[in-house]
């Protein structure tokens, strides 16, 4: 299993999404190429009334394991059914060695 189906699969136990969306952005960093930076989309209805903060560490914990060992960078964006309506995830930046 890759670690973006690990990614996939113990978000989607966790929350029941909506929408999980892991994009490998390895390729757009420095480094050898590894599975180690992710951007991570979810829609859910459990942070309906959570503060961002909360939903981030939410997700932290749920991701403890990965944040530990082979993930280096984790980039989340977290969004209620209704926030997703009119959402616009924000592009990645370039690791500033490769620009």
């Amino acid at each position: 299993m890759t670690v973006a189906d690990a990614i996939t699969q113990k978000v989607q136990q966790a929350l029941q999404p909506v929408l999980v969306q892991v994009e490998n952005e390895s390729h757009m960093h420095s480094g050898p190429r590894t599975d180690s930076h992710f951007k991570l989309v979810v829609v859910a209805q459990q942070f309906q009334g959570m503060s961002k903060v909360k939903r981030h560490q939410q997700l932290y914990a749920v991701l403890n394991a990965e944040l530990a060992g082979p993930v280096h960078a984790l980039a989340l964006h977290l969004y209620t059914p209704a926030e997703w309506q009119v959402a616009a995830v924000p592009a990645s930046p370039l690791c500033s060695s490769k620009k």
